[in-house]
């Protein structure tokens, strides 16, 4: 099931570069519909822990991102600070989903979460191909602000779709290398 997401972000590629009449392709890495299948997939994942509610209980509690999105102070963060901010955030997803696998699961549940952690190094790969700056952690050791805890699989999969929604759509839209020769 993971390795289909990689062929859905390739095969998307191919037929933009291929789609008749159009003069030059439209750069893959700017389409946000490769952003709505792993979307896609991250609502399949959180639908399926949804419905095997004690099956999939774990007695722990995740640390997830905030997904919340304050518009104006994220206009007025520069592109490094937002960058720093969605890599930051995707790295504590994939910790706090690979932590998963530890967990005795179905093999349903163990290839959504698989697909999930695939997912995020795809989207870790359009953000490199973007010129988006990587994610660097802090130096210090003290808890970011930007966190929060949910104490089911099921959230934290909410957690993950809210995050590629918001945060993660909003950089991507405005990534500069897209809006390169558009006046």
């Amino acid at each position: 099931m993971f390795h289909g997401s990689g062929l859905f972000a390739l095969l998307l590629m191919v037929l933009e570069w291929t789609r008749p009449g159009l003069s030059s392709p439209l750069r893959p890495i700017c389409d946000l519909r490769v952003l709505d299948h792993f979307i896609k997939e991250a609502w399949d994942a959180e639908a399926a822990m949804r419905v095997c509610k004690d099956a999939c209980n774990i007695a722990t509690n995740f640390t997830v991102p905030l997904t919340r999105v304050d518009f104006d102070v994220w206009e007025a963060m520069n592109l490094e600070e937002q960058a720093q901010e969605v890599q930051s955030g995707l790295h504590v997803l994939n910790e706090a989903i690979s932590s998963l696998q530890a967990s005795n699961q179905t093999d349903v549940l163990q290839s959504h979460i698989d697909a999930s952690i695939s997912n995020i190094a795809s989207i870790r790969q359009v953000l490199r191909s973007l010129s988006i700056p990587e994610y660097v952690p802090p130096t210090s050791g003290g808890e970011d602000k930007e966190m929060q805890k949910v104490s089911s699989i099921s959230e934290l999969f909410q957690v993950h779709i809210n995050f590629l929604r918001g945060k993660v759509r909003l950089l991507l839209a405005n990534a500069p290398v897209c809006h390169q020769g558009v006046s």
